[in-house]
């Protein structure tokens, strides 16, 4: 119990509840001895009176807030049950944290939902690190046992339990996967693989569907994972315990049989399914007892598909895989035999002969079927001596039915496993230790106990027992490690109840000894434990139900259990009947028979007996005895191996995701063995720290010297002052102990000599602030006074002043003194007017200025407040803006993309329109000559009756004329001619209007015409216009997806080549093995750089016969063909006698020691092995062939797709200059589709066969001379160097492979690739294409040799990837396709595009080989110096997290000093890289790319860290981070690599650090948050939040509220992030070689430096 000065006031304590079986509440009054209540404040605000009897009533004191959310429950100030419920409460419920560690134990809450903390980011982030610096997982907990078999060499376990439900077996799956990863190097083996695929397998045939979990393991098991010397995974073996072999036969309600039943009924329509006669699962009896058929979410029928797959990967033949489905489809069967009573009181049983269920079973199994049917209702007898049949009831034969039924199904399973570890094994490897992973069932207690629990429960009881041992042992150490004077540790051990069980006259022997009795049953074996447990020895742990006589309790450690006695006795015999093992034993059927020949003359089978004539081989072996002996064998396994506990429960029975029960959660806790830890640490010293810790939280109640190195004397001298019972701690070594509870007291300790501090500080300041405003008060006081008195003074001399003038002006003029009298009078009044007004008036205006000071700072303050208003809005505003023309951009890119695609549409609506356009213009030239027609024919009308009329005029002139000569009466005339005349005029005057109005017709129609010709010309280049604007953009669109894939596929093909090189790699080193063998048998081995064949033992081998495949190689003897070998290894089965001829006989001891291969004989590991390595190095190469093939298809039709739509486009565009460009741009795109399907060419060679295995150099580089009927004539080039054929090696030698690294360093830039190329530009111009080949295949295989001779130099990795670029851009500079365009360059004759294609491949090998490098030096130091180092001392200073050191078996020591890692160092590194690409001039772009890389790299780690380790989200830590980010930042630009996106990728990380730094509290900061960390993705921004810790008492926790405000913004959010947690550091960045033209070579500017010993080269 705590110290009684904690029940103060304001103090929080846990009581008891009902429903949620702790709740708090608040202290309100302090407590003092002999009080018999306390007063309570609970949650709801309600007071309540606590009894307390005595001081040990006392509630249990809460922790403090600074507290609440810890990660290790060990940590707790208070250990006890309702701190450790709460904490777990809080972490999963608001922090959403399924995982918490309670000292060694890893506490894992089922969160019934899926999470993304189980990628393989979330494997790199974990793996290496300490245990106590990630947050908990289930992958710490794997890489803790990990490390420590690696590093001890020690066999590890890791014991994982809980009950059904908890996820005991998703944690196995999790942790196995992590050793997969972790031990399997880059990428899965075949072992790796095997593991994993035993887990659907083991799912099938050992999980069902019961009421608490819809997958639970109905069996224990224990699978030990074998590693090798180099921590590889090489074998694993499973063992299993108490199959629940019942379930086959009964299932409850709700619950369903195991898994395999069903995927079998739901493939039954299958082709090779349909001969096992199945039906669906409702209509077999076996499968339709619980109700459940189908389970939500659940496929059965792509299961058994995965569980097929498994079995082929573990090396079950599909034939084998049948007959195991067909066993189980008979067990089915079975069940649906129909056993029919007869007699006259049924005592006799029998089968129809024509029962279809029994026909189809016999069938299936091959057996005799009335055989069968007349054994399952017969049994055979012993009476004296002779054998009796006897005929057995229905009940009786329903029995030995599902007695067949479950023997069956338990001998498949025991084979099934026994399969699985033969697979599972490795020929000629030896593991060095193992890893086991216990999945085994926790405690369980039901309504009804029977005799599958009892087993349960005991196991539970023996492991429990090995925890608290191992716990307390723990313990031991510790304290021995301290040096502490520690008394003995009590706790509560349980090995009386073991005892009960197991020991003598226990449980477990008085059930075999009435199993072995005739007459046993199962009432007369619970009245011999009534007898033994309660009447002559009563046991504390044994009692008997007061109701009822067939039942019994024990009291386990976790719970007391009542058990029904009822089929105690046939569980535990588990027999079946001989007979039926006979006829199965003669089953035509391989694995039938296999199943049961093995028991030979051994009555015992699959955990039970087979009932024979003789009853003294009756009842040999029993379950229970069985099992014992089992769980015997595996508590020497754990108790050898050093183990690692996982505790799984369940928050609730609903199956919700984060739903906290907490009465099943306590329940969990109390049988798991949690709550033990606790009360072992609490025993003991459960408050560790270190004096350095301890010091920096607690040094304001520390005496003495203020220095850090003085730390532990000043604990020692202060402590006993503090804490006056000693017995509350004790001083170790280098860390301080405290009982439970001390630390509180310190805290309270230290938070009242803070609150003493501060009213003495707030004393002062009040005191300072009261004396300023007094000397503020006196000073006004003191200038007061001093105007009053002057005016009075003055007002004083004044009066003297007028009565001295009085009495002079008064002696002469009396009526002259009145007056002045008077006007002194009224002058005193002005001045005191004067004077009063000014002072309210200066009064006044101090008034008026502090109130414009006022209103100055208010208009300030609400124009700041309308400024931040207006800028949320208008951000507002403008988001919605952005997503509302996004929506519309995309809708109207998709109608673009639609009507881009109908090209035809244009084409016909432009042909339509033309052909409109023609007829409109024919028409409009009809109209015009009609017009033109009718013009003239009005034009000789109006001329015809212009002529007429002057005749007419003229002749009406004449006769005037001839009137007035001649006045004589003319003669008259006739009304007819004036009628005439009358009539002609009429007619003209119609036909002249007639021809008007037709003329102006013609002319509103002409407008018309003209007018609608416009229209459409404008109509016309308008979507002339609009096609030109949507090719474009088709085009434009159809670039940038051609480009995006180029990317994509140029990132798979340098991962390919990356692969690619892994396997070359691999090869490469099973054929030195094979050279290094016959070296030793045959001779002595050469010099070691000529193990790779470089100098060639005469010019012949470069010639081109020699570069044939191996079959005609000169050394045939040495290594044979690989063709030959996979020949003979597929067709012939006496591979071993063939491959005598080139193998050892011989074993080499030393060399597969230092190998790491078992000591076999050589010709079985080189037959074997090299022979596995090549076929799987040719399916591989296979199947990236295919799938380059493929991709290179479909690429082609999309090609041609987009041709085609742009010839349509052009087609339909009437625009020359339009049709010209798209040409232009066609092209373009052609030309780069042209090398992109040269790339891809590139690939397909890389990986192909022949250059894989060829030993010297591949046969492609050089075809046949014969091949090439004629030569180009030789070009005349001067300046360059001449190698003769008999110095080619000798120049390879000198010039790459022998040179020394001081040297090539020496040398200038591209050197050695400028002399290859002189030497091969000769070699082309003087016409000998083959030593051209040569020389050049040559310098290509050196290079590759110089690579991986110095796989771990910067300095040389960079230098020869500057000679494979300057030699790739000299080669494809001087290539007939770029000299086309130059008529400087001659071109070269010889075909060397394969050798530039390989020369490409070499030096993406080099970039990767280069970044990688730099990667593995940076891996180890990019967490502690970006996130660990102080690079600002003294600002985490005080960020001491309330808590304790967590320290368990097995975590690696931590270091007290020492160098540790900071940003210097990982400067240092990058300037090393930076260094050697600046040395070899290499191009900005390249380094920028790499640079790129590796930044991310740096960023991902540390981010991924961040994520994971709660003591680093703080703000002390955030501002350290920003600092280490920003000197990497600062180095980046001052070298000019920001332009490369190498800044860029530090986003994440810098947004990150200022989430931390910046404000949690209000709705704005919220909003900031969330306009900030754009890079963040919202689950990150969530995390980050919710692992953030004060770093001083000065900060505060992020609240909830605060973190679901974040959530509400970051909904509206489309940011497009990925879901993932965390970032991929796996992720690789395409990497491309720009080509640079270099400038024409000459020999003459080369200076070649003597050291180089060259000199036999010749200038040409």
């Amino acid at each position: 119990m705590a110290s009684l000065e904690l029940y103060s006031k304001g103090a929080n304590v846990w009581i008891p509840d009902p429903d949620a079986v702790w709740v708090s509440a608040l202290l309100l009054q302090d407590y003092s001895p002999g009080e018999k209540h306390l007063l309570l404040q609970l949650s709801n605000g309600k007071e309540v009176n606590y009894p307390v009897a005595s001081p040990s009533d006392l509630p249990p004191l809460g922790n403090p807030d600074i507290l609440e959310g810890e990660n290790d429950l060990t940590a707790l100030s208070f250990l006890h049950e309702p701190a450790v419920l709460h904490n777990l409460r809080v972490r999963f419920l608001d922090y959403s944290s399924i995982y918490t560690y309670c000292g060694i134990v890893l506490v894992a809450i089922n969160p019934y939902d899926q999470l993304p903390i189980y990628g393989e980011e979330v494997i790199d982030a974990y793996s290496g690190q300490d245990m106590a610096d990630m947050e908990p997982h289930i992958f710490s907990v794997a890489e803790e046992a990990y490390r420590t078999m690696t590093r001890e060499e020690k066999n590890q376990s890791i014991i994982i339990s809980g009950e059904s439900g908890s996820g005991k077996t998703v944690s196995a799956k999790f942790t196995m996967r992590y050793f997969a990863v972790v031990g399997g190097a880059a990428q899965q083996t075949s072992v790796e693989e095997r593991v994993l695929a035993s887990n659907p397998i083991m799912e099938s045939i050992g999980n069902a569907k019961t009421t608490r979990n819809d997958n639970s393991s109905r069996f224990g098991k224990y699978i030990e994972i074998g590693f090798g010397r180099k921590g590889d995974i090489i074998a694993a073996n499973m063992r299993t315990y108490l199959l629940e072999k019942s379930r086959v036969v009964f299932q409850a309600s709700a619950e369903r049989n195991y898994h395999i039943f069903y995927q079998l009924c739901a493939s039954r329509e299958l082709p090779e399914m349909r001969a096992l006669k199945l039906d669906g699962p409702e209509r077999f009896r076996y499968t339709s007892q619980g109700g459940e058929i189908h389970i939500p979410g659940t496929d059965d029928l792509s299961d058994l598909e995965r569980t097929r797959n498994a079995f082929t990967i573990l090396g079950v033949q599909p034939d084998q895989q049948m007959e195991l489905f067909r066993i189980l489809a008979a067990v089915l069967h079975l069940g649906n035999v129909n056993i029919q009573a007869s007699g006259r009181s049924s005592d006799r049983s029998y089968i129809d002969a024509d029962d279809r269920s029994l026909a189809v079973f016999s069938k299936l199994l091959g057996v005799e079927g009335p055989q069968m049917a007349h054994w399952l209702c017969q049994r055979r007898l012993a009476v004296g001596g002779e054998m009796l049949v006897k005929p057995m009831s229905g009940q009786q034969a329903v029995e030995a039915r599902d007695a067949l039924a479950k023997h069956i199904y338990g001998q498949l399973f025991t084979w099934t496993v026994q399969r699985l570890n033969s697979a599972l094994r490795t020929q000629g490897r030896q593991s060095k230790s193992f890893i086991g992973v216990l999945d085994i069932y926790g405690f369980e207690t039901f309504d009804r106990n029977s005799f599958e629990q009892f087993c349960i429960n005991y196991a539970n009881e023996k492991l429990q027992q090995q925890f608290n041992r191992h716990v307390f042992h723990l313990e031991q150490e510790e304290y021995v490690r301290e040096e502490l004077a520690w008394s003995r540790i009590e706790f509560s051990d349980n090995q009386q109840c073991i005892n009960l069980i197991e020991g003598q006259l226990g449980l477990f022997d008085l059930l075999d000894e009435e199993c072995r009795m005739p007459k046993g049953s199962d009432e007369s074996w619970v009245r011999k434990l009534y007898d033994q447990h309660l009447t002559s020895k009563p046991h504390p742990h044994f009692r008997k139900p007061r109701m009822s006589n067939s039942a019994f309790i024990i009291l386990h450690f976790a719970d007391m259990v009542q058990y029904e006695c009822d089929g105690f006795l046939d569980k535990n015999r588990d027999t079946v009947f001989e007979e039926l093992i006979n006829i199965l034993k003669a089953s035509q059927s391989e694995l039938v028979a296999e199943l049961f020949q093995q028991q030979g003359n051994v009555s015992s089978v699959a955990n039970g007996s087979v009932r024979s004539g003789k009853r003294a081989r009756e009842h040999k072996l029993t379950v229970g005895f069985q099992f014992r002996q089992s769980l015997q064998m595996l508590m020497d396994t754990l108790n050898s191996t050093t183990p690692h506990y996982v505790r799984c429960i369940k928050p609730n029975d609903l199956k919700e995701p984060f739903l906290f029960d907490p009465r099943r959660t306590v329940q969990q806790l109390r049988a798991c063995g949690v709550l033990e830890t606790i009360r072992i640490s609490a025993a003991g010293y459960p408050s560790r720290w270190t004096y350095e810790e301890f010091f920096s939280r607690y040094r304001l109640l520390l005496r003495g010297s203020q220095s850090q190195e003085q730390a532990q004397a000043s604990c020692r001298q202060t402590l006993p002052e503090l804490i006056p019972d000693p017995d509350q701690y004790c001083f170790g070594k280098t860390k301080v102990f405290f009982r439970a509870g001390q630390v509180a007291l310190l805290e309270r300790l230290r938070a009242e000599r803070l609150r003493v501090a501060a009213v003495i500080i707030q004393g002062r300041v009040r005191g300072w602030l009261a004396r300023i405003r007094y000397t503020r008060i006196c000073w006004a006081t003191v200038t007061i006074q001093r105007y009053c008195r002057g005016a009075l003074a003055r007002r004083l001399a004044l009066t003297l002043r007028y009565t001295k003038a009085a009495l002079v002006i008064q002696k002469t003029y009396r009526m002259v003194v009145v007056r002045q009298l008077f006007l002194m009078i009224r002058q005193a009044t002005i001045i005191i007017q004067a004077f009063t007004r000014g002072t309210l008036e200066r009064r006044r205006y101090r008034l008026l200025v502090a109130e414009q000071a006022a209103v100055l700072l208010q208009a300030r303050v609400r124009g700041w407040l309308a400024r931040q208003a207006y800028r949320r809005v208008r951000a507002a505003v403008v988001y919605m803006q952005c997503c509302v023309r996004r929506r519309a951009a995309r809708r109207a890119l998709l109608k673009l993309k639609t009507e881009a695609r109908s090209v035809e549409r244009y084409r016909e609506l432009n042909k339509g329109m033309e052909v409109k356009l023609m007829q409109l213009q024919l028409r409009a030239d009809q109209e015009g000559r009609k017009s033109a027609a009718l013009r003239e024919t009005l034009h000789a009308e109006r001329e015809a009756t212009g002529a007429e009329l002057e005749a007419l005029r003229a002749t009406i002139q004449k006769l005037e004329s001839q009137k007035q000569e001649k006045p004589q009466p003319c003669p008259v005339i006739s009304e007819r001619e004036v009628e005439e005349r009358r009539r002609a005029e009429e007619k003209a005057a119609q036909d002249i209007l007639q021809l008007t109005q037709e003329l102006q017709a013609l002319q509103r129609e002409k407008d018309n015409f003209c007018k609608e010709r416009e229209d459409l010309s404008a109509l016309l280049l308008e979507q002339e216009k609009a096609q030109e604007e949507h090719v474009q953009q088709a085009v434009s669109q159809a670039s940038a997806a051609l480009r995006a894939e180029l990317d994509e596929e140029r990132r798979k093909y340098q991962g390919l080549l990356r692969e690619f090189t892994r396997l070359e790699q691999r090869y490469d080193n099973l054929r030195e093995m094979s050279l290094l063998t016959e070296c030793t048998k045959g001779h002595r081995r050469t010099d070691s750089t000529q193990s790779l064949s470089l100098e060639h033992p005469s010019p012949t081998l470069l010639s081109p016969h020699s570069l044939t495949p191996l079959s005609s190689s000169p050394l045939p003897s040495a290594f044979p063909s690989p063709e030959e070998v996979r020949r003979v290894s597929v067709t012939s089965p006496s591979f071993e006698r063939k491959t005598s001829v080139w193998s050892s006989e011989t074993p080499m001891d030393q060399l597969m020691e230092k190998m790491d291969v078992a000591k076999d004989p050589a010709v079985k590991m080189k037959g074997e092995d090299l022979a596995h390595a090549y076929d799987a190095v040719r399916v591989a190469n296979k199947f990236l062939e295919s799938q380059l093939r493929g991709q290179r298809n479909q690429r082609e039709e999309e090609l041609e797709a987009l041709r085609w739509q742009l010839s349509q486009a052009i087609s339909g565009s009437s625009s020359a200059e339009q049709r010209q460009e798209l040409q232009e741009l066609l092209e373009a795109r052609e030309q780069e589709c042209v090398r992109l399907r040269r790339e891809l060419k590139e690939l397909k060679n890389t990986v192909s066969l022949r250059r894989l295995l060829t030993q010297v150099l591949p046969s492609d580089f050089t075809p046949e001379t014969s091949s090439c009927p004629s030569r180009p004539k030789p070009a005349t080039v001067t300046g360059l160097l001449e190698c003769r054929k008999r110095d080619e090696t000798k120049l390879i030698k000198n010039l790459i492979t022998d040179i020394r690294v001081d040297s090539a360093l020496s040398l200038p830039p591209g050197l050695p690739a400028s002399v290859l190329f002189l030497c091969v530009r000769h070699a082309d111009c003087s016409g000998d294409q083959t030593h051209t080949r040569s020389l050049c295949s040559a310098a290509v295989t050196a290079m590759k040799a110089a690579l991986k001779k110095h796989s771990n130099d910067v300095d040389m990795t960079a230098l020869w990837l500057k000679n494979g670029c300057l030699l790739h851009d000299l080669l494809t500079q001087h290539s007939p396709k770029q000299t086309l365009d130059s008529d400087k360059l001659v071109p070269l004759t010889t075909d060397l595009s394969v050798l530039i294609r390989a020369l490409s491949n070499l030096c993406i090998q080099a970039y990767q080989q280069l970044l990688s490098i730099t990667e593995k030096r940076l891996q180890n130091i990019i967490v502690p110096a970006l996130l660990e180092s102080e690079t600002i001392p003294g600002l985490s200073g005080s960020a001491v997290k309330l808590g304790t050191s967590r320290k368990r078996a097995g975590s690696d020591p931590r270091t007290v000093g020492g160098d540790a890692p900071t940003m210097g160092l990982v400067l240092r590194e990058l300037g090393a890289l930076h260094t050697a690409l600046s040395h070899q001039a290499l191009p900005p772009t390249q380094m920028e790319q790499a640079f790129h890389q590796l930044t991310y790299l740096i960023s991902a780690s540390a981010f991924n860290s961040l994520l994971l380790r709660k003591d680093m989200c703080c703000w002390s830590r955030g501002m350290q981070i920003r600092y280490n980010v920003s000197l990497l930042e600062e180095w980046l630009r001052s070298r000019g690599l920001q332009a490369g996106g190498a800044v860029a990728t530090l986003e994440p990380l810098i947004q990150a650090v200022q989430l931390l730094q910046a404000g949690k509290k209000s709705e704005a900061d919220a909003q900031a948050l969330v306009q900030t960390c754009t890079a963040l993705s919202s689950q990150q921004i969530v995390k980050i939040l919710t692992l953030y810790t004060p770093s001083s008492d000065l900060d505060e926790r992020v609240t909830l509220n605060f973190i679901r405000t974040v959530q509400g913004l970051l909904k509206g959010r489309s940011d497009g992030q990925p879901p993932q947690l965390l970032m991929d550091v796996r992720r690789v960045f395409p990497v491309t070689f720009p080509y640079l033209p270099p400038p024409v070579l000459h020999a003459e500017q080369l200076v070649i430096p003597d050291s180089l010993k060259i000199s036999f080269l010749r200038r040409a």
